[in-house]
């Protein structure tokens, strides 16, 4: 019997939630998809942290006009601000450093983000976004193959692109969000024999800063207040792999 491969893939986010890392883990093979148009007001350059006042926008400032196309591959960071009191990566730093300092773990995380915020500089968001999803994936424990769409060159579009990578890795299992029902062909990937997966994350609930629980935060709220018992809380009450090669459970989407 030949091994069953679980492919998925993304677009490049800025401090990504935990039901990424969930679907990330789910696969054998992730597919970064810098390749795709970047989305204004989406997640591609924005995340939220938890303060005493509530959720809060990070926004990394992009400029699609000087970008060399609207690919998340090409589009530029705004830096014109560098050096300056309104320099966004100290802003990011400072607002992170200002929240979570009083976190069991930041002791452990900060100074990655440190790194990033002070000590290095970003020109392209899709290179930043690489860097801080390894990082992420690293201490989480979660050793799926990495590939970069970029670079493996992809041709399709919306759910034709899905099967191309699945084709691609010879994938007999497809794991994608929950809003693919939007767009995916399943009858496409049947005449593949592949199964498709729609993700529907159950967010777990967590200690927090700041009163009472707030989900949908970046996974960095969680790995400040939980180290390394953040992947066992990611996974909490949701779909593991080997269920997922198994078939599912009655609770999954697997068809």
């Amino acid at each position: 019997m030949s091994e069953k491969i679980i492919v998925t893939g993304h677009q490049p986010v800025y401090l990504p939630w935990l039901g990424l890392f969930h679907k990330i883990s789910l696969a054998d093979i992730y597919i970064f998809m810098d390749d795709v148009q970047y989305l204004e007001k989406d997640w591609n350059n924005r995340n939220k942290i938890k303060t005493p006042h509530g959720a809060k926008w990070l926004t990394v400032p992009v400029s699609v006009k000087k970008s060399a196309s609207a690919l998340l591959k090409d589009i530029m960071i705004d830096t014109s601000r560098r050096g300056t009191k309104d320099d966004w990566q100290l802003e990011h730093w400072k607002t992170i450093e200002g929240n979570y300092k009083r976190a069991p773990h930041f002791k452990t995380y900060a100074p990655f983000f440190e790194d990033i915020y002070v000590k290095k500089t970003w020109e392209k968001l899709a290179e930043l976004n690489e860097y801080q999803l390894k990082y992420f994936l690293e201490v989480l424990g979660i050793k799926t193959k990495f590939y970069k769409a970029s670079e493996v060159g992809f041709t399709q579009k919306k759910s034709d692109l899905v099967l191309e990578h699945c084709l691609k890795f010879k994938a007999s299992v497809c794991v994608t969000g929950a809003m693919g029902k939007d767009y995916i062909k399943e009858e496409d990937f049947a005449n593949h024999s592949i199964k498709v997966y729609f993700q529907n994350y159950q967010h777990p609930v967590y200690q927090q800063l700041w009163g009472e629980f707030a989900p949908f935060m970046t996974v960095a709220d969680l790995l400040f207040n939980h180290g390394e018992a953040s992947p066992g809380i990611i996974a909490q009450g949701n779909i593991r792999k080997e269920e997922l090669l198994s078939g599912g459970s009655p609770k999954t989407s697997i068809r």
